[in-house]
């Protein structure tokens, strides 16, 4: 698996789209005629540092993200410049691209020991006595 460092050399300089536009919600004068919302778009079918393999996990894992075109969408407003919100948007496209191409480990079934076993049909036992002397079974008046 390849490390958020490894994927920014493989990517290379260029290998975004950006689109500015103006971010909503509070902020006064600067949200009404600043275009500080980024939009950063990562064309992933034409991308050529990725596997098709890659190309294939990435796209099933962040696929509520992708666009009708095959594009990996990211969109940052947190803060108040375009630079800043540029750098997050790159920073959170890396670690969503990392964690998609994260494989998961495979489980192995394992059987539990026998003392566990023990102990659970104990507490059964346990259990079932206790409800068996509440309902009133056995009881004799």
């Amino acid at each position: 698996m390849p490390t958020r460092t490894e994927l920014r050399e493989r990517a290379g300089a260029k290998p975004f789209t950006f689109v500015f536009s103006r971010s909503g919600g509070p902020g006064g004068q600067n949200v009404n005629k600043v275009s500080t919302r980024v939009t950063l778009l990562f064309d992933l079918l034409r991308c050529r540092w990725l596997t098709p393999a890659e190309k294939d996990r990435v796209a099933a894992r962040l696929r509520t993200r992708l666009t009708a075109e095959g594009c990996v969408q990211i969109v940052s407003s947190r803060h108040r410049t375009q630079a800043a919100n540029r750098a997050a948007a790159v920073e959170r496209f890396f670690e969503l691209l990392e964690a998609a191409l994260e494989q998961p480990r495979t489980r192995r079934p394992t059987r539990p020991t026998k003392s566990s076993v023990r102990r659970r049909l104990a507490e059964k036992r346990t259990v079932s006595e206790r409800k068996r002397l509440r309902s009133g079974a056995g009881r004799e008046d």
